[in-house]
């Protein structure tokens, strides 16, 4: 019998595999069998052409996705279908065969998978719709545990580097991955687009202003509807976006700091709504948008809401997680490399885990996530999962991995290692609002490191595919192994123990390596 980890509201490998609905899953690991069921037809309709979206009922309505076949015509049979059924259509995706849909009746799933043509069906928010409102608090990984620290203001003084910007001498991050170097040689091309699917990048901060693209930005939490007006992907609640972007692509201009790549641009691609969620409609927007636009390198350092975990062996769950994974393969197709954050749970991810904090919108319930059951978007096949390092090259204390899904590790951050740095802070110093610079932890710092990282490796090779470079990615990575004994206790009390497998490869903690930033620019 499999290990059961414990989960709480966050979050010995072996080989088997289960199928669940045409997609393989190993260990709850990546989808491996999704081309079988995701194969995009040739000359699809783009999002340009899509219906425009429905009118919101004056009633309360529930959110679905509807499966159909990844064409135009196929799929307006299943439009059809969804106002048979009774819904209305908010969204239309034919390049991956998605319906975005909403209706009153908390049967609208059942019903809708009974029509021709339709191949799958379920609710994206668990029907909190229809019941009271949700709960302010979404699949930002732990708030407390990234919330803003040590507020820098705007003009605070500092001591300059050799980068010229007065703060990296606390970005102990870019001296890690050996960006500091790799600067010397690159620091990125403009042409290279990163997608920052996140709660929106304050555009005008004078370290991110120079490199956000407002050409190429959007908000996709009105339903999951792309919307272009600034005020859409502009961030309100959060500045969580800002922080990562921040991490990305910060410019080298004599301000506050420099970011891993700072000559590329960025897009702000907003995913997160006021409440903090990420709701499976918004995500799907997000990934469909970056493929169209030009976007080389998505981050996304969330979980899709509202659950942590999402188990192919419920026919709802399956639908969504299907949706998702169709348009994260979408992407890559058209060439991007997505990157995302592993979780702060301090999980084994290779082993079955009791969930007892999900759905985190309404009354969570007991069950058991195993293999049928995955994180979106981390555990999509051919997403790149990053786990988190403090400043002396171990695992952070809260940092998810596994053995299967960890692919390369990078710094998020670990305020019990302490480096030296003039503030003496184990955390990630990045942008946030006013014009301002902060320190956060997580694996969504680490995220956007590889993010970065794979910025600078698109920028030097600009001819190599997306798998090409996810490849070069994890072939330049320093690897780091398991801790002596395998087992990892940070800080002596056992709170965080850790079992490391793959021995001297490490892979069980760090994956490939701690990514190599000057190796991506030679």
């Amino acid at each position: 019998m499999r290990p059961i980890r414990r989960l709480t509201g966050t979050d010995g490998p072996d080989n088997d595999v289960t199928v669940f609905g045409g997609i393989s899953v190993r260990k709850r690991s990546r989808f491996l069998g999704a081309a079988a069921v995701m194969a995009c037809a040739a000359g699809l309709v783009s999002s340009v052409g899509a219906p425009a979206a429905a009118a919101q009922a004056d009633g309360p309505e529930a959110h679905f996705v509807v499966l159909g076949p990844q064409n135009a015509e196929g799929l307006s049979r299943v439009e059809q279908a969804v106002r048979d059924a009774g819904g209305t259509i908010v969204q239309s995706w034919p390049q991956i065969g998605v319906i975005v849909a909403a209706s009153p009746s908390a049967d609208f799933a059942s019903v809708v998978r009974t029509k021709p043509g339709v191949q799958g069906a379920g609710a994206t928010q668990n029907l909190a719709e229809l019941a009271q409102p949700a709960l302010a608090a979404g699949g930002l990984e732990s708030r407390a545990l990234e919330a803003t620290t040590d507020v820098v203001a705007a003009g605070a003084p500092g001591t300059e580097s050799a980068s010229g910007d007065p703060m990296s001498v606390s970005q102990w991050n870019l001296r890690a991955i050996g960006a500091d170097e790799a600067h010397k040689i690159s620091g990125g091309s403009a042409d290279v687009l990163v997608g920052v699917l996140d709660s929106g990048i304050e555009a005008s901060h004078p370290d991110l202003a120079p490199n956000v693209d407002a050409a190429n930005s959007v908000g996709c939490t009105d339903r999951g509807v792309p919307n272009t007006d600034p005020a859409a992907w502009a961030p309100t609640t959060s500045d969580h976006g800002t922080h990562v972007a921040g991490i990305i692509g910060a410019a080298r201009n004599g301000v506050g700091v420099v970011g891993v790549a700072p000559n590329v641009k960025m897009a702000s691609i907003k995913v997160v709504n006021d409440a903090g969620y990420i709701y499976p409609e918004y995500a799907i927007c997000g990934f469909v948008w970056a493929a169209e636009h030009g976007v080389s390198v998505t981050n996304s350092s969330y979980f899709i809401d509202p659950w942590y975990l999402w188990c192919h062996d419920d026919v709802d769950q399956h639908a969504v997680a299907v949706a998702v994974t169709r348009a994260i393969d979408y992407s890559a197709r058209r060439g991007v490399v997505n990157v995302a954050a592993l979780g702060n749970s301090n999980w084994d991810l290779s082993h079955t885990i009791l969930d007892e904090g999900s759905p985190n919108n309404g009354t969570p319930v007991t069950r058991e996530a195993g293999n049928q059951c995955v994180k979106l978007p981390a555990e999509v096949r051919g997403v790149v999962g990053v786990s988190s390092t403090g400043v002396e090259n171990r695992k952070s204390f809260f940092s998810n991995y596994g053995i299967s899904e960890t692919q390369v590790a990078a710094p998020g951050g670990d305020s019990r290692q302490i480096p030296d740095t003039p503030d003496a802070n184990g955390r990630i110093l990045s942008t946030v609002f006013n014009g301002g610079w902060g320190y956060k932890q997580g694996t969504s710092m680490a995220a956007p490191h590889a993010a970065g990282v794979v910025a600078l490796i698109r920028s030097t090779h600009p001819d190599w595919s997306a798998n090409r470079t996810i490849v070069e990615l994890q072939r330049d990575a320093d690897r780091i192994a398991c801790p002596a004994g395998k087992v990892y206790d940070p800080d002596g009390t056992g709170a965080w123990l850790a079992t490391c497998q793959g021995g001297t490869s490490g892979r069980g903690f760090y994956g490939s390596g701690l990514i190599d930033a000057l190796d991506a620019v030679r």
